[in-house]
């Protein structure tokens, strides 16, 4: 074989190899996996106490302490390359307490997308999760539903945001928060 014919002969043999590499699904022709912003809880956020309407804050009027606990979260790129989409699970511990008269609550929480390096919120949206005892039941696990947040623009660029999950809490049980610290 002519040194030509011998690259030519080796790429004929290696085109059956390559016949599995092509089509639906192939390795070579699906897209790399996502990148994703950086997904946190917002420290002074986690903790929602409510207490009965009117009633001093402590625990004889408390109707329901509530905790984040995690979150789940995917990312996937947005369709016609319309940027990121992060799609987030909420995760909670709940307990009802001496002054609570039914047995669902209903707890909103915010998800936020920040730029970090403006410090400015960009875009937010809130949600309810519902959180139900069962008979006596004191404390409880709740997963809300999945929540999709679309962050627009280059992807490289929507990765760089941070994306913050939080009790959209009043005024004064955000102070509460505060004065009492992390739990």
């Amino acid at each position: 074989m002519t040194r030509f014919a011998r690259p030519a002969a080796l790429a004929l043999l290696a085109l059956p190899l390559l016949a599995g590499c092509g089509g639906r699904g192939s390795v070579l022709t699906q897209r790399p996996q996502a990148p994703c912003p950086r997904v946190a809880l917002i420290a002074e956020a986690v903790d929602l106490t409510r207490y009965r309407q009117g009633a001093r804050p402590d625990l004889a009027a408390m109707e329901v302490d509530a905790r984040m606990t995690g979150f789940g979260a995917r990312c996937d790129y947005a369709p016609r390359d319309a940027g990121l989409d992060v799609t987030v699970q909420v995760e909670l511990t709940a307990e009802r307490g001496p002054a609570a008269t039914g047995t669902t609550f209903d707890l909103p929480y915010v998800v936020g997308v920040t730029d970090e390096s403006e410090g400015r919120v960009l875009n937010s949206g809130t949600d309810t999760l519902r959180v139900s005892f069962n008979g006596s039941e004191r404390r409880t696990l709740a997963r809300g539903e999945e929540m999709l947040v679309r962050i627009p623009g280059d992807v490289r660029r929507a990765a760089e945001k941070v994306v913050l999950i939080g009790f959209q809490l009043t005024p004064e049980q955000l102070a509460a928060n505060r004065r009492r610290g992390v739990r």
